[in-house]
């Protein structure tokens, strides 16, 4: 999830661990904890593409990176606040911290828990940055933030926070049984062979869907809203894998593709060959569009060395893409 999100769990996570013994610093440690493991995307500055989406959600998301950084830390914090042992801010740490890939794991990219296993857990159930889930709970935190830390009531809107925050995150797994159902039945009743189905709500919301689906030479997108009078249109898009087949010795074109776990497509432009990711979708809900959220252009070096780029976005693909989907949101 984004970094406020994160924010806003750590420090609520922080609260319920300490509040009630340290006050606003539960808060703020938590808040901290909450954006640690985010840091290495910092570290994937110094690496190459491939490896930098690698390192994404691995080793500092998993059990393991709390359960070895969190006495650390809270030995660290217990120097500086002595109002609580090193076992309690040890405590809050881990909680913080660990709450931080639990929460991501309901999203599109999945999350590498139980590092060093090579296993990534994705509900897909929520976009990234969704404000139905933080806006709520930020309001109860800056709400309990401001009471006295001994007040019941600062307990209660903490506690009242998670407990939005949580039933949202279970809706949301509900929506997404839902949704999938409406997009089997399209799929069977347009007669479509398919051999694999996968779906996720589309930027900001839970309400508008997205499915890709795999067949024998293309993949095919849709969309499907709850507010839907009419059936799903999916376009093609073909998979045109063969036109890398030359580049396949190179391993970092491997291990990008696993990194898709094989929702990919190729497309080739003015001679130059680009890789797309399928599972976050399009920058745009024109059928006739072709821009990915996440394109790669493979450009080989000399016939030694094959160098992959990510493709930039812009502040204005954003913005299209939003006022699609507000339209789109409410119904064919």
């Amino acid at each position: 999830m984004d970094s406020l999100t994160q924010i806003v769990l750590g420090a609520a996570v922080g609260e319920v661990v300490l509040g009630r013994k340290v006050g606003n610093k539960a808060m703020v440690y938590g808040a901290i904890a909450g954006t640690i493991p985010d840091l290495d995307v910092f570290v994937g500055n110094f690496y190459d593409t491939v490896t930098a989406l690698e390192i994404h959600r691995g080793f500092s998301h998993s059990l393991v990176f709390s359960l070895l950084a969190a006495p650390i830390f809270g030995f660290i914090i217990s120097k500086i606040h002595e109002q609580a042992t090193w076992k309690d801010w040890s405590l809050l740490m881990f909680w913080s911290l660990f709450t931080h890939p639990l929460l991501d794991c309901f999203t599109t990219w999945g999350t590498q828990l139980f590092w060093p296993l090579d296993l990534r857990i994705a509900f897909k159930s929520v976009f990234v940055i969704d404000p139905l889930y933080t806006l709520p709970f930020l309001v109860c935190l800056i709400a309990a933030s401001r009471l006295n830390r001994a007040s019941v009531k600062r307990m209660k809107l903490n506690r009242l926070g998670l407990i939005l925050s949580t039933s949202y995150l279970l809706i949301t797994l509900v929506m997404k049984g839902v949704t999938f159902s409406k997009f089997e039945e399209s799929l069977r009743d347009q007669n479509i062979s398919y051999s694999e189905i996968e779906t996720k709500p589309t930027p900001f919301n839970t309400l508008l869907w997205s499915a890709n689906v795999k067949t024998e030479d293309n993949f095919l997108i849709g969309e499907y809203s709850i507010f839907d009078t009419k059936p799903v249109e999916f376009r093609a898009y073909p998979k045109h894998h063969e036109k890398i087949d030359h580049l396949r010795e190179y391993e970092n074109l491997e291990r990008l593709i696993n990194v898709t776990q094989g929702w990919y497509t190729i497309s080739e432009i003015e001679g130059e060959l680009f890789l797309n990711d399928l599972r976050f979708g399009l920058l745009s809900l024109n059928p006739k569009s072709k821009r990915f959220a996440f394109t790669y252009k493979l450009e080989e070096e000399n016939g030694a060395q094959l160098n992959i780029i990510e493709e930039p976005k812009t502040r204005g693909d954003a913005k299209k893409l939003f006022s699609e989907l507000w339209t789109r949101l409410k119904g064919n």
